[in-house]
């Protein structure tokens, strides 16, 4: 029997954010799906939810960057039960752009970019069509980073596409669902207390036990605490860290009058 909740499936929930979001969605009552391509971190994640919280977890392992897998994954996200998408999975495949490996770039954009959309595409109409629903995409704070370069930030041009993408898929749906009872929201941590770094996410990072980056970053628990609140919130962008709302406004502004002025310009 589901909780009153329903089930939430959370992409990339192997370590960091999306570790610690299912946690925070399970003790919450909510039934969780736990998607990534480590099963022995599923396992171990699943274990403690259940033991924790009584709630029923499954897992799926999976790829995302793989069709087949993307496909059973899609198929699930459209379930009837699913009341909360975390579209967390994501890697960086950082690395100067005329040197970065074909199958890697193929990967990050399968990944960051085509992921997201086809399980969001999957779970919002049974949202609508049950009067509820969360949609959570995770981008980063390196997709309002375009125009500086690298060092001290990452080479990054197919990263930092990928998630300015998300941001402006995600605005862009969530203008569109306007008046109807789902949230949507786009989550744009910075440097992150997680295992990122750790990988380019050819390959997953090796061990069974979760371990930081050198870089340090964020406590995770912080970003889906911000997550949470922006949601309660009715925020769409989530920038945790940001003391000033009014920056969000502005960029909004911005975009407006940019349009505008374009208009104009071709009369």
């Amino acid at each position: 029997m589901s909780t009153p909740h329903g089930t939430a499936l959370v992409t990339g929930a192997s370590s960091g954010i999306g570790a610690a979001y299912a946690q925070r969605l399970a003790a919450a009552g909510w039934d969780t799906v736990l998607v990534a391509r480590r099963a022995q971190r599923l396992d171990d994640l699943a274990q403690r939810l259940r033991e924790a919280t009584g709630t029923t977890v499954e897992t799926l392992v999976a790829d995302l960057s793989d069709p087949g897998d993307l496909a059973r994954v899609t198929r699930r996200a459209a379930g009837d039960d699913i009341g909360f998408l975390l579209n967390n999975a994501g890697i960086n495949g950082y690395g100067p752009f005329g040197e970065l490996e074909e199958d890697l770039m193929t990967k990050v954009l399968g990944i960051n970019v085509l992921a997201v959309t086809a399980l969001t595409r999957a779970a919002v109409p049974g949202m609508l069509a049950r009067g509820r629903g969360t949609v959570v995409n995770v981008a980063s704070l390196l997709a309002f980073a375009g125009a500086l370069p690298p060092h001290p930030l990452p080479e990054r041009a197919v990263y930092g596409g990928t998630k300015g993408y998300v941001v402006t898929f995600t605005r862009t749906l969530a203008a569109e669902l306007a008046g109807t009872p789902l949230r949507i929201q786009v989550l744009c941590p910075g440097l992150t207390a997680t295992e990122f770094h750790r990988s380019r996410g050819d390959q997953p990072v090796p061990g069974r036990d979760p371990s930081v980056h050198e870089d340090g970053g964020m406590p995770v628990d912080r970003v889906v605490d911000a997550s949470l609140a922006a949601l309660d919130a009715g925020e769409v962008v989530c920038v945790p860290g940001l003391g000033d709302r009014a920056l969000v406004d502005d960029l909004a502004r911005a975009e407006l009058a940019i349009r505008t002025a374009a208009r104009r310009g071709g009369d």
